[in-house]
């Protein structure tokens, strides 16, 4: 089922199956997808090869690059700029830097029974108003959607253990998520994201450490990894161009980094199947 409104919007609801599977990578500019396993289901995204699990939500850009290995059953919801844009909505939804444009690793959902019976309402109701042809249809799917995105950055909140911090230092990390997406290509250090933050280092590190394991300056430096592997396997970029497109001034400090990170070189990594890493099945990819 898919909306197209007058103005550019689109909005699209699928059953996905290993028929028409090929409508996974045919993502358009401005797109965020959100997958719903239905049945165990593999894909590689961004040469990771992923296992999801049933009942398990994946959150996909228009930059991810997707390949299918076992697909059965899934839903697919996917919205372009024009009809619903996160960014400019971020105070009605709240997934800004969270299920998109902020996380180097994929987020994956793994809901509760409870959690879960509320988005099967609301998805139920949000296909029968796809099905409605009046004036009124583009508000409802919109009001509908952010109802979807809501209680997804709820379920990923708890997941992710938010509530160790309150609101507004968690507004601060969403942001420093987002901060990383938009200029991980110029800034690889911590100090600058803190200087955009109007924050010192320690206070970024200090939310860090609340949550998890992974210190801010490993997030940068796995959202520029994410982006070399990107390039190196989808893209015909000599491998100097590459690191010049990710911030290194010269090829040598890039191929020092990427085997520091990936344990190979740029030029092996390059000449490997897209699919050396296991994502966790059970969570977040690791």
């Amino acid at each position: 089922m898919k909306y197209e409104g007058k103005t550019g919007e689109y909005f699209e609801v699928t059953d996905i199956t290993a028929e028409n599977c090929q409508i996974l990578k045919a993502s358009r500019k401005s797109e965020l997808s959100l997958l719903w396993f239905e049945d165990d289901t593999e894909l590689i995204i961004d040469t990771v090869h992923h296992q999801f699990k049933k009942n398990q939500f994946a959150f996909l850009t228009e930059f991810h690059k997707l390949q299918t290995k076992k697909v059965s059953n899934l839903k697919l919801l996917r919205f372009n700029r024009p009809f619903y844009c996160i960014l400019d909505h971020d105070s009605e939804v709240g997934c800004k830097g969270i299920l998109y444009y902020g996380s180097s690793q994929l987020p994956v959902l793994c809901p509760e029974k409870e959690d879960l019976l509320r988005l099967e309402k609301v998805w139920n109701m949000l296909c029968f108003e796809m099905e409605s042809r009046d004036n009124l249809q583009l508000e409802m799917l919109q009001m509908m959607l952010k109802q979807v995105l809501i209680l997804c950055t709820r379920i990923y909140k708890k997941q992710e253990n938010f509530e160790r911090i309150d609101l507004e230092k968690a507004d601060i990390l969403r942001q420093f998520n987002y901060l990383v997406e938009t200029h991980f290509r110029e800034k690889h250090s911590v100090s600058e994201y803190a200087n955009l933050l109007n924050k010192s280092p320690k206070t970024i590190s200090n939310l860090f450490k609340k949550l998890g394991d992974k210190s801010p300056l490993q997030y940068i430096q796995d959202r520029i990894m994410l982006e070399a592997r990107r390039l190196l396997h989808h893209s015909g970029l000599p491998i100097s161009e590459i690191g010049f497109e990710i911030g290194f001034n010269d090829v040598q400090a890039f191929s020092r980094f990427f085997r520091r990170m990936e344990g190979i070189s740029p030029s092996d990594y390059r000449n490997s199947e897209p699919e050396g890493k296991i994502a966790n099945s059970s969570g977040i990819s690791t």
